[in-house]
């Protein structure tokens, strides 16, 4: 087999991983299903794997797999959320920047539409950090 043959399997068999992981996680379950169908979804990917002959692309593989269920297992809800916090403190200073800028230059009607751009953006934040905290 050549190499392009072998690497073009293996981006195919970790495309086809990574589609299906992102599927699972994406789903509307609970996250110790999710987790679980992802875990169940891994093991059953890296025994398929494991049969593949060619030692190369084997540890290729194994490795890009084990690699990805690592950082899925380091992905929780606390850590998004988190994040999503601080994104959620950067835009609202941002927004309140805009007002402050338009109303230090006099400018009525940006300053307007400045204070519904902080409106609109901090419900958008609220709901996604209450969709979060579910």
């Amino acid at each position: 087999m050549s190499k392009c043959k072998k690497s073009g399997f293996g981006k195919f068999v970790a495309g086809l991983a990574i589609g299906a992981g992102l599927g699972v996680l994406f789903a509307p379950k609970k996250g110790s299903e999710t987790r679980e169908d992802l875990k169940r979804l891994f093991d059953e990917m890296l025994t398929k794997i494991k049969e593949i002959k060619p030692e190369e692309v084997k540890e290729n593989l194994e490795k890009k797999f084990e690699e990805i269920k690592k950082g899925l297992s380091e992905l929780d809800k606390e850590k998004v959320l988190s994040i999503a916090k601080e994104k959620a403190a950067q835009l609202k200073h941002k927004c309140e920047e805009l007002v402050t800028y338009a109303k230090e230059k006099g400018m009525p009607v940006v300053e307007k539409t400045a204070k519904e751009l902080k409106a609109k953006t901090t419900e958008v934040v609220k709901d996604v950090l209450d969709k979060l905290e579910d």
